[in-house]
């Protein structure tokens, strides 16, 4: 593989009678061996700071990442579709196996990292392709948006809320009550919904680089389950 890849993708879908492209942001450092796809949250795109923010905290362990618009621009136009915790979870699933098709990314281990509306979508991805997602980090999620899928989530998962985020805080506490999977919940204290204070999405970078480093670039045990 060439030193390392980064361009503009658009992965084809076909619904129905319609055909259209998910526009998204790739990059591949040279050696990588997993891939997270960033699945971002009602209101944002593939441009979102924080996200790229996370996105190259990866890229400085070796991994390689895509941040993908789930809806195109016309559909995010639409309010309601930002919220269709079903249409985002069937395109995520379709860049899932897209991935697994093409012949550069289909050797890497695919994690999720999703925010918002992202990490219910993400988790109910997850519950449905555990043999091709194998790790998942939500950051400020809306995990209660994928509760009745939460018990087949068979991956490891990290939820990430702000300290002052406080009714997330109760919503990702539920959540981790019903997942059974290898689990964590982390509250950034001082921090709020979108980690704009200084320095608390530095904290979510490095969660989340440690999570996928552990799950998706040396993953040394399954299925083990965390406390709080």
């Amino acid at each position: 593989m060439e030193k390392h890849i980064r361009k503009e993708v658009r992965i084809p879908l076909e619904e129905e009678e319609n055909r259209m492209h998910l526009k998204g942001d790739l990059y591949v450092p040279e050696d990588a061996v997993s891939l997270v796809i960033f699945a971002h949250g009602s209101g944002s795109s593939r441009r979102s700071p924080r996200n790229r923010h996370v996105a190259e905290a990866l890229h400085d362990r070796g991994m390689a990442t895509l941040l993908i618009d789930l809806l195109t621009a016309a559909e995010d136009e639409v309010y309601d579709k930002r919220f269709d915790i079903d249409l985002l979870t069937d395109r995520l699933e379709a860049v899932t196996e897209y991935v697994k098709t093409d012949p550069i990314l289909m050797r890497l281990h695919v994690g999720y990292f999703g925010a918002s509306t992202g990490a219910a979508a993400a988790l109910r991805a997850a519950a449905h392709m555990s043999g091709l997602a194998e790790a998942v980090v939500s950051r400020g999620g809306r995990p209660d948006l994928a509760a009745s899928r939460l018990p087949l989530v068979r991956v490891p998962t990290l939820l990430i809320v702000g300290g002052l985020d406080t009714d997330v805080i109760d919503l990702n506490r539920e959540a981790y009550r019903l997942l059974k999977c290898e689990k964590n919940l982390v509250i950034v204290e001082g921090a709020s919904h979108l980690f704009e204070e200084e320095g608390k999405l530095d904290e979510v970078a490095q969660l989340a680089a440690e999570w996928f480093d552990a799950h998706l670039v040396h993953p040394v045990h399954k299925h083990k389950i965390h406390a709080l």
